[in-house]
Order: C-alpha cells, then sequence, then structure tokens
C-alpha cells in the first residue's frame, strides 16, 4: 500500500487581519512554530542623516526577488519575504515611495500598523453580536440555554469564571474517573493549551462574570462537553474529529447533547457522498444532534467552502463584519468568509451567516495564542475574527432555541434560522446564504423543516482524501517529531477500518470496546503547509493590524485563520 502524505485539520478562528502582509507571512510560516525574522542584509543608501521610511507591501507579479531587488533600489530595506504574493515587506525611503510605486509591474501597497488592542477605532470596535442576532430579547425573555449541552470539539475548554460548573465533567465508565473533557488529542490533560477552544466557549456559554456582563455570551446558562482533539499548536488529524463525533453520538443522551459545534475544517474536495467525516456529520444530525459548522477562512474566491461545511444536512456559517453596530445598514462581507459552491458537488453554501468579526470572548491562561499574540484587553478577554467565530455565535443560537422548545429537530431548527435570516449587505448565496440569523425570528418561524430530499454519504471514500493538503506528524516523548501519519493510518498509527466505523453501532458500550478508546492516541504537530490557493494578491481585507501580532501566531496559513487581536 503505498502512503501519501496526511493532511491536518485547521481550526477557522482568527483576527480579521487587515493588510495582506499579516494575512501573507502566517501562511509562509514553515512549520508549527514561530520563525524569526530574518531582515534582509540588502539597503542600498547609506546615510548619516535618517530618512522618513514607510512601511510597504511591494510585489511583483510572478517574480518575488524583483520586488526585493527594487526596494533595494529605492533605498529600501526587505524586513519579510512573502512568496505566497510574490512580493515582500519592506520599509522604503518616504520620498522614495512615488518613484517605486511607478515602476512598471510592480504593486506598491502601505502596511500601516495600528494597536488593535484596545483602541477605539471603527476596525477594532467590538462586535455586539449578540444584539445583532436577538440573542438578548431571547435572554430577557427567560431562554439563555438552561438544559442544553453543547458539544465543543476543539483545543479544549480552560476552566475560566465565565464558564464555572457548566464544563460538564466526563465519566469515563470503564475506569470510573472523571475528567473535564474526553481527551483525544495526545496531550496529559484538558487544559486548552493552544486557546481557540475557550475563545469558542466564551462565545457559545460565557456568563460574562468578569466582566459584569459585558462579553456574555449567547446562552450564558448552556452548558458545555469539552471533546479535545487538538494540543498546544492547533493541529488535528482528520481521524481525531471522527472519533470525537463518535464519542458525542455514543453519550448524546448521558450529557443531554442537542448541539455540536464545529469551528474547524479541511480543504478536502471529496465529494460529500462518500467522505468519512461527512458520514460522520450526518450521523450525528440523524441522532438529533443540530451540527454547526464554519465556512472556512479561505474566502472571497468561489469553491473554498470547506468539510464538513461542504454537507448538505448540516448548518454551515459564514460571517459578516458589524462594524461594531447592531443594525444590518452599514454591515460588510469580509474578504476571508469562504463562498460556494462546494467544490466538489456544486451546493450552495454557507447557509447562513453571523457577526464574526472583532468578536471578544474568552483568554485560556497560559495558551499558545496568549502567549504569542498578547492583547492589551483585560479580565481575561481578548478579540479575534473568523467563520469560527459566526459559527460560535449560530451554535449560542442553536442552544436558545432548543432550550425554548426542547421538541425541536435539527432539520426544524435549520429550517428556522434559515427562514427567518435577514438580508444584509449582499444577495449572493454563494456568500451569506439567506443572510444573517434572527435567534428572535426563529422562535417564532413558521412551519417547516430543512433538508427534505437529500441524499446521504455513505462514509467508503478515503480517509486520506478527507485530509486535504497539508501534512501532520506524530509528536514523540520530549518533542521529538515522529512518522507522518498518512494514508489509511489514524493519528493512532493504526489502519482505517471505515466498515466498522459506518456499521457499528455508536453507544456507549460500543464506543468502549473500539480502537478509539483502546488505543493511545498521539499528539501531532504541524509538517508545513501544502496549500498553493491562497491568492491573496487583490484582497480587501479592512483596516489594519500590525504584523507583530500575527507573526508566530502558530497558525499555519491564514487563508484559513487570520489572526487574533
Amino acid at each position: 500500500m503505498s502512503i501519501s502524505p496526511n493532511r491536518v485539520l485547521r481550526a477557522t478562528g482568527g483576527l480579521l487581519a487587515a493588510a495582506v502582509v499579516t494575512a501573507a507571512i502566517a501562511s509562509a510560516a514553515p512549520g508549527p512554530g514561530p520563525r524569526p525574522v530574518s531582515p534582509s542584509t540588502t539597503n542600498a543608501v547609506s546615510s548619516p542623516v535618517r530618512a522618513a521610511m514607510s512601511p510597504v507591501i511591494v510585489q511583483a507579479h510572478g517574480d518575488a526577488t524583483l520586488a526585493g531587488a527594487a526596494v533595494a533600489l529605492a533605498g529600501g530595506r526587505t524586513t519579510r519575504d512573502l512568496p505566497i504574493v510574490d512580493g515582500v515587506a519592506a520599509t522604503v525611503p518616504t520620498e522614495a515611495l512615488a518613484r517605486l510605486s511607478a515602476t512598471p509591474g510592480l504593486i506598491v501597497t502601505p502596511d500601516q500598523a495600528v494597536r488593535v488592542q484596545g483602541t477605539a477605532t471603527a476596525a477594532s470596535k467590538p462586535s455586539p453580536y449578540r444584539k445583532v442576532v436577538g440573542a438578548d430579547n431571547l435572554n430577557a425573555g427567560g431562554y439563555t440555554g438552561a438544559g442544553v449541552t453543547v458539544a465543543l470539539v476543539d483545543t479544549g475548554i480552560a476552566a475560566v469564571p465565565d464558564l464555572a460548573g457548566r464544563i460538564l465533567p466526563v465519566r469515563d465508565d470503564l475506569t470510573g474517573v472523571t475528567s473535564s473533557c474526553v481527551n483525544l488529542s495526545g496531550e496529559a490533560d484538558c487544559s486548552d493549551s493552544y486557546g481557540h477552544g475557550t475563545f469558542m466557549a466564551g462565545i457559545i456559554a460565557g456568563s460574562g462574570a468578569s466582566s459584569g456582563g459585558a462579553y456574555m455570551g449567547m446562552a450564558p446558562n448552556a452548558n458545555l462537553v469539552s471533546v479535545k482533539i487538538a494540543g498546544r499548536d492547533g493541529s488535528a488529524d482528520v481521524s481525531n474529529v471522527l472519533a470525537a463525533i463518535q464519542w458525542v453520538v455514543s453519550f448524546k443522551d448521558v450529557y443531554a447533547i442537542r448541539v455540536l459545534n464545529l469551528s474547524l475544517g479541511t480543504d478536502s474536495t471529496q465529494t460529500f457522498r462518500t467522505d468519512p467525516l461527512n458520514y460522520a456529520v450526518e450521523r450525528a444530525w440523524s441522532a438529533g444532534v443540530a451540527v454547526v459548522v464554519a465556512a472556512a477562512n479561505r474566502g472571497p474566491e468561489a469553491g473554498t467552502i470547506s468539510k464538513p461545511g461542504d454537507d448538505p444536512w448540516v448548518i454551515t456559517v459564514g460571517a459578516i463584519d458589524d462594524r461594531g453596530t447592531p443594525g444590518l445598514g452599514d454591515d460588510h462581507v469580509p474578504d476571508f468568509t469562504a463562498h460556494g459552491p462546494t467544490a466538489a458537488d456544486g451546493l450552495a453554501k454557507p447557509d447562513v451567516v453571523a457577526p464574526g468579526a472583532h468578536i471578544v470572548s474568552l483568554q485560556a491562561p497560559g495558551s499558545s495564542i496568549a502567549t504569542n499574540v498578547p492583547t492589551a484587553m483585560t479580565g481575561g478577554y481578548r478579540m479575534g475574527s473568523g467563520t469560527s467565530m459566526a459559527t460560535a455565535v449560530v451554535s449560542g443560537a442553536a442552544a436558545l432555541l432548543v432550550g425554548r422548545d426542547p421538541s425541536i429537530t435539527p432539520d426544524r431548527l435549520k429550517y428556522a434560522l434559515v427562514n427567518t435570516a435577514r438580508h444584509d449587505v449582499s444577495d449572493d448565496i454563494m456568500a451569506v446564504g439567506a443572510g444573517v440569523i434572527s435567534a428572535g425570528g426563529a422562535a417564532t418561524a413558521p412551519a417547516g423543516v430543512a433538508n427534505q430530499g437529500l441524499g446521504r454519504s455513505n462514509g467508503m471514500g478515503s480517509l486520506d482524501a478527507s485530509r486535504g493538503t497539508v501534512q501532520v506528524r506524530t509528536v514523540g516523548t520530549f518533542g521529538v517529531i515522529g512518522a507522518v501519519v498518512s494514508g489509511s493510518y489514524t493519528a493512532q498509527l493504526l489502519v482505517w477500518d471505515p466498515i466498522g466505523f459506518t456499521t457499528g453501532s455508536w453507544s456507549g458500550p460500543t464506543w468502549y470496546l473500539s480502537t478509539w478508546r483502546l488505543a493511545g492516541w498521539y499528539a501531532v504537530a504541524w509538517e508545513g503547509s501544502k496549500w498553493q490557493g491562497s491568492k491573496w494578491q487583490g484582497s480587501k481585507w479592512q483596516g489594519t493590524a500590525d504584523p507583530s501580532s500575527m507573526y508566530g501566531s502558530k497558525w499555519q496559513g491564514s487563508d484559513w485563520y487570520g489572526a487574533w487581536e
């Protein structure tokens, strides 16, 4: 059996990165960790008087070396190579900008950094997402998600005051051991060492305890079950997610799980009709769990919806930028949000959109994001943007609606959200689906159910094809990089059994007898991105951000993630 490189599952959170350079820096970073800045030694002009310098991005179509040479000739200095945009980040004498901009074949873009933490600029004004989607009105009416559990398949959830008492303990019936998560990450404990999962948890169910209610989440009385699939660098294999979804279905009744949040995805183009990840989300859906999935941050090109957001059954969520106001009139569709149709099957996606820019939520203390991208916000909060955040908003809305009507089915829930969504900045269903969700409107939606007449996945497709285009490796003792997880192997380095996965009874007893439970999980690390389609040229990211705030954040590819404020 030939073994092809494995690909990694990517979360879809991050700051609405403003400048092309910020996005490209993260995409160009090789490997799992921060890459030291290595300024070029080229500097053609030396003068005892320091000239005024301006930060710029210089692009030369098809040849980044030409951009670097042009910077040197203008008396500037290259600060970072940006091969993904055929260019460089540089500082150039201000007086030479006009001459450099007039050079045939070059595109010169200002890279003006601003402080995005705590500044009162329009670009970084926190989103009033609760008001935008009407969660505040439902909360005031007594609907707060009480009694509803949202399963969060992510990087773990930190024990912070805003979530106190609502991260449900999980008991292993065979060993009697109780833990704060289902740990499939290969790390030793349930802590959120990366920081993505805690941020999502705060949007879904944060109480606002540390902010006097100012940064309350959507469903402040909902419970959470943490299914940890990734560790300190945020990477996970598709097999981790398959095991996570099987666990959720197997124990949904034990923990009253009604909503599953998947702020993650791969760039796989395998048809949903055979893909095992699509099979898993459809099985959760048919078991009565509403599955809410991020569209991805790979827009604005068509065909950039991630898997399993490409599945017709689930609720796929794109993002809007509400510009810090509760009204819809000034909203914007950010370029990062992925657009349909789905790559393999040509389906219209996303289904709906929600605020996903400049969202304030919880920071996981000591996490990679907290360490590498410090924030000026206090009280345990930070700001970020991406379709991950928009997905968490919709999962929180789903928890409110289930709490209001415990008999609601996933098909009815999806119908209610889609058919009461409001038209906003675009009529392009491939960008915004039905529009911006209204939790209050969905609560009184007309009769109807979604997903009638849809086909289903048989789950018998390729595990490797489900992964997309980025490699991961196992991580051994003391951080030693091990084998590439690839081909038909899971992250446990066991051979994938599609027949057992698709035909087995997903229940507690079968879970405990499955290889998911009996074999140990390996931690994995980014092996290096092979994604070639981010197309940052011509990107219209709104506002600006300090490139250093993103560089080294360990988000391996801004076409998916963005960054963090």
